[in-house]
């Protein structure tokens, strides 16, 4: 929480709230799934929301990540800066955003940078990386390194094509859903406005 004082009243019960949506045991699978997927010697960070945000918070880590998803030389991010420089850090984590958009996380899934940088909600920064994680196993393109049950599969368009006959012969065939007209008939139907006959 960088610079901010303590909130109070409505703030404080609805900051509350978005912490509690944050999952240690999804911490730790990210953390992992982070380390193995860079593929270099990362030092593991203590458990713990704080501490997870802070081994994230300068940006670097995000695009090494983003950059190992794809094939050598197609990385999105072409310099990564080790700076210690607010808005250069910022910066960082907004490029990740950026790409890992490209690679296909939809916009709703994606954090805010003040979601990470301040630590204001680090659930959301967990519901992005899942996301990738996701969309990494889906590709199935060999750049995902890790534990294919750390993460879910995304499901798979399934498109059909019709030949114009098959199309011709479905306009003919009278849906269930439409219901059906056997037994039907017009008696003791009345024309409209005519009142009901009570004997």
């Amino acid at each position: 929480m960088a610079n901010r004082g303590p909130s109070y009243g409505l703030s404080r019960e609805v900051q509350e709230k978005i912490e509690q949506k944050y999952d240690p045991e999804l911490e730790s699978r990210l953390v992992n799934w982070i380390i193995v997927q860079c593929g270099e010697q990362i030092e593991h960070p203590p458990p713990g929301r704080q501490h997870f945000q802070t081994w994230l918070m300068d940006g670097t880590l995000l695009c090494k990540l983003i950059n190992s998803l794809y094939p050598k030389g197609n990385e999105p991010i072409a310099k990564i800066s080790e700076s210690k420089m607010a808005f250069k850090q910022m910066e960082q984590i907004s490029q990740f955003l950026k790409a890992a958009e490209i690679y296909g996380v939809r916009t709703t899934d994606i954090f805010q940078t003040v979601d990470l940088w301040e630590g204001k909600d680090m659930a959301a920064v967990q519901r992005t990386l899942m996301a990738l994680g996701s969309l990494a196993i889906t590709k199935d393109d060999g750049c995902y390194k890790g534990d294919p049950s750390w993460f879910h599969r995304k499901a798979q368009q399934n498109r059909r094509g019709f030949s114009e006959e098959q199309l011709r012969q479905g306009q003919n065939v009278i849906g269930l859903q439409m219901g059906s007209n056997k037994g039907a008939s017009q008696s003791g139907m009345t024309g409209y406005g005519m009142p009901r006959q009570i004997i």
